[in-house]
This record gives structure tokens, C-alpha cells and sequence, in this order.
């Protein structure tokens, strides 16, 4: 069974987004229904970052094959967490690059190839790692985790195709307005 393991900031996760605290949780539920789907889901919080609450969750985990996959893709499906998955070569690492060059999800072979290397550009800098490590990698084209939701604009142009708890509080916020 494959492991998936999903970073969430809590109450102060997409701020950027100005929708509150439950919207942000609305997407976190789509995603852990995807990957809930697909295996084991563990919710990596309360770390200083993002990469060090990805980090200490994986020293739990087995030394086995990941995913890790952000939870601002409320679009994603167990289909697309699968084609993740089947992209990484034996021994090697797929990433998902979002539009402005930051990761939104990884699958590895192995749980010990993670290194933090989020923030601006770093699916380059995945990359990098992998070659480094000697770990063929690739970069997958998942149309719906491609596309995170940072702001109205970003949700405006995936809307078509949220996730149920998504597209619920996008509705409930349409109601109260």
C-alpha cells in the first residue's frame, strides 16, 4: 500500500486566498478523499515549514515508495494520484510542476530520496536533486494537480472542476455574500 502524505499549514494556510481558514480545509478534505482512495494518508502540520513537517512525517514512515502531494490541488482524483504514482521509474522520483515553478506533488521510490527543497523554484532545484542522488526523474503534466488554488483568480480558472468539498464551500461563500 502506498503512503501518502499531505502537507497543511492549519488555520493559517492560504491566507493569500482571503476565503478563511474552512475553505483552505475544504481542499485539504479533497485531497485526503483522492489520496484516501488511493492508500494511507498522513497530514504532515505543525513544523516551522513546509519541507520539515513533510520531513518528520516521512521518518515515520517505512523506507517505501511516497507521495506527497500538496493540499491546495482540490481538483485532484485517485486517477491522477495513480498516473503519479506510475510515472517514477524503479528507483527514481516524479514531480508535478506547478505554473510558477513551485512542486505541488512528488512520488518517490523511496521515502529517504525527500530533501527540503521547496519554495521558488523548486521543481528545478527536485531536479536537480535527483541527479544528484543518481534517481531518474520526471516531470509529469497532471492537469489537476498542476493547477494549485493560491488565489480567486487560480479558483476561478479550476471551478469547473473542484473537488465535492470544495466546490461546497465555494457555494456556501456565494450564499453568504
Amino acid at each position: 500500500m502506498v503512503r501518502i502524505v499531505v502537507p497543511f499549514r492549519g488555520l493559517g494556510a492560504k491566507t493569500r486566498l482571503g476565503l478563511g481558514p474552512e475553505f483552505a480545509q475544504a481542499m485539504l478534505a479533497d485531497v485526503v478523499a483522492a489520496a484516501g482512495a488511493v492508500g494511507e494518508v498522513r497530514i504532515a502540520t505543525g513544523m516551522g515549514g513546509q519541507g520539515e513537517a513533510i520531513a518528520a512525517e516521512l521518518e515515520r514512515l517505512p523506507r517505501a515508495p511516497v507521495l506527497i502531494v500538496n493540499a491546495d490541488v482540490p481538483c485532484v482524483t485517485p486517477r491522477d494520484l495513480l498516473a503519479l504514482l506510475g510515472s517514477a521509474q524503479p528507483g527514481g522520483i516524479a514531480l508535478v510542476e506547478a505554473a510558477d515553478g513551485t512542486t505541488n506533488a512528488l512520488a518517490l521510490s523511496d521515502a529517504g530520496q525527500f530533501a527540503d527543497l521547496y519554495g521558488p523554484d523548486s521543481a528545478a532545484r527536485f531536479r536537480r536533486h535527483a541527479h544528484k542522488i543518481g534517481a531518474h526523474c520526471v516531470t509529469a503534466t497532471i492537469p489537476n494537480i498542476v493547477d494549485d488554488v493560491d488565489t480567486v483568480e487560480d479558483l476561478g480558472r479550476v471551478e469547473s472542476r473542484l473537488g465535492r468539498h470544495t466546490a461546497t464551500a465555494l457555494t456556501s461563500l456565494r450564499d453568504v455574500a
